[in-house]
């Protein structure tokens, strides 16, 4: 672990990689399981088709929870790369939220309970990527 105090951007990034990257995987976790009940699911969610759409997601949602806890272990261990793990998982997780909001905005199908997270994934990363493109520069 990097012996001086990270600055406090940094802290809230790798609190949200923990949150973002467990959520991930805790939603495919529970999507898996079927352990929503179906009030809480999103419009025509027996529709084969939307299903495999979300089942689509799952690499890239894996991919960006693996990246982002390897930039995790890479911080944790000192070394510089985590940055650039940290980019990528970021990037991916930008992606997907778009991806998602894309797809319910064609439909013209607005829920807040899907949109909001969606828009959060979308939009966080842009928060830290220019710090840490100029960071992984140096």
């Amino acid at each position: 672990m990097p012996s001086s105090k990270p600055p406090s951007w940094v802290r809230a990034l790798l609190t949200l990689f923990v949150i973002v990257d467990t959520g991930f995987v805790l939603y495919w976790c529970i999507t898996a399981l079927h352990f929503l009940p179906p009030e809480w699911l999103y419009k025509d969610y027996t529709n084969p088709l939307l299903v495999a759409w979300n089942w689509s997601f799952l690499p890239l949602d894996l991919a960006i929870s693996a990246t982002g806890y390897l930039a995790l272990a890479m911080w944790k261990a000192g070394r510089p790369v985590w940055r650039k793990w940290a980019i990528v998982s970021l990037a991916l997780t930008s992606a997907s939220g778009l991806q998602a909001v894309s797809f319910w905005a064609i439909r013209s199908d607005f829920d807040p309970f899907w949109w909001a997270p969606n828009l959060f994934l979308l939009v966080y990363p842009w928060v830290f990527l220019p710090r840490l493109v100029s960071a992984a520069e140096e």
